[in-house]
């Protein structure tokens, strides 16, 4: 029988002989290592969980905001918390607000449209907005209004942990980036943001509801989703 050769390419493949050959345990009950990682993902599903109910009760403990005091309902975020594709839209609408879940609506039919045309389902990534109180009359929130939600959507960002973020319009992009130029300019391109000493890689593009008012615009748009499923090959992101 021939031994195969082990990879020498990998780090932790010579970890993992160290730390097994000098001392093995022989025993006639199987090991259900299976329950081993379930258990360990569980954890972790669990504590990530608990770090966002307490972001969302942070949120939602501010004072002396009027995007909160002319809201219903705080919009958090929806989809898979252990995606690896962050979504990042400006602010609910009316529909939002009144069904409890982000991108709603022909808005949310239109971004589900968008992630399936590079084999992704919506359901699979997970989404949020810069602004979780919808603005009086759908407006656009100020730039001190930005700034103060900013602190808890990097919070956000932070718990999430993704491998790519998508800013979906100008004011998640100012929310995340802190950039005010027009996002035209800042579209289309892969930039990179720091938070707590990790680097995470972004994508501007624009939001659904800019594409159903100016729809000659679907076609940077699809641009934009075509570099975001190349990022994701390159990444070798299962999703």
């Amino acid at each position: 029988m021939t031994k195969k050769p082990l990879n020498q390419n990998g780090i932790y493949v010579q970890e993992l002989i160290n730390n097994v050959e000098p001392d093995f345990i022989f025993s006639n009950k199987p090991i259900n290592r299976f329950n081993i990682v379930e258990n360990k993902n569980w954890d972790t599903n669990k504590e990530k969980s608990i770090q966002l109910s307490e972001l969302k009760e942070k949120i939602n403990t501010i004072e002396n905001c009027k995007l909160k005091n002319n809201s219903k309902k705080l919009i958090f975020g929806d989809g898979d918390i252990n995606s690896s594709v962050m979504i990042i839209g400006e602010a609910p609408g009316e529909v939002e607000e009144s069904s409890n879940h982000s991108f709603q609506g022909e808005i949310g039919l239109l971004l589900k449209k968008m992630l399936s045309a590079i084999n992704i389902k919506i359901e699979k990534v997970y989404t949020t907005y810069s602004i979780n109180f919808r603005p009086p009359e759908d407006r656009k929130p100020t730039s001190q209004e930005i700034k103060r939600y900013s602190i808890f959507l990097k919070e956000h960002i932070s718990i999430i942990n993704p491998k790519i973020i998508v800013i979906m319009g100008s004011t998640a992009m100012e929310a995340v980036t802190g950039q005010n130029s027009k996002i035209s300019i800042e579209r289309g391109k892969w930039k990179e943001i720091i938070l707590k000493n990790k680097t995470f890689p972004l994508m501007i593009t624009f939001s659904p509801s800019y594409l159903i008012r100016f729809p000659e615009n679907k076609k940077y748009s699809w641009e934009d989703l075509k570099k975001i499923k190349q990022k994701i090959e390159n990444l070798n992101i299962i999703i």
